[in-house]
């Protein structure tokens, strides 16, 4: 049985592949600081279920980890939702969850940073065929102020 997705479920298409990532991310979150972390790391991404989910795997050999995103298109809701490890404790991080509009996707979802309540915000922007910018924000003020603590620029690598 063929299912007949809607276009959205083409939504992250854009981010399969392979991937080389220039990393900038706060040292120091929440507190105003400018103290940032400059590295590299490489991914890839493949999707499932006929377009409705997407895996991708990022090594980033320079901090001695990896992660995983999970992706998946809610058909009822409309909306897309990213799951996140890290090698590092190997725990599923809640969902941030929206829709594409505009050229660009803005999820966000309730989180802790440490023992720290906050909404996370991931941003998906300038999107081309071979680059491609997320940012994650988090606000402390449910949301009233975002402080962007990790801005990751993706280059599609050679074949």
């Amino acid at each position: 049985m063929t299912v007949a997705y809607p276009p959205e479920v083409h939504d992250f298409d854009f981010i399969h592949g392979h991937w080389t990532i220039a990393n900038r991310r706060l040292k120091t979150r929440g507190v105003s600081a400018a103290d940032w972390d400059v590295f590299a790391s490489t991914a890839f991404c493949e999707p499932r279920l006929d377009g409705l989910a997407n895996v991708e795997q990022i090594a980033c050999p320079e901090r001695g980890w990896t992660g995983m995103s999970l992706r998946s298109f809610d058909l009822e809701r409309g909306v897309w939702s990213i799951w996140w490890i890290s090698s590092l404790n190997g725990q599923l991080q809640p969902p941030v969850s929206g829709r594409f509009r505009d050229g660009g996707c803005v999820l966000e979802g309730p989180d802790l940073d440490g023992d720290r309540p906050i909404l996370a915000r991931y941003i998906w922007s300038d999107i081309e065929p071979r680059t491609a910018r997320w940012t994650q924000a988090f606000s402390y003020d449910e949301g009233a102020t975002w402080e962007a603590n990790w801005i990751m620029d993706f280059t599609r690598a050679a074949q």
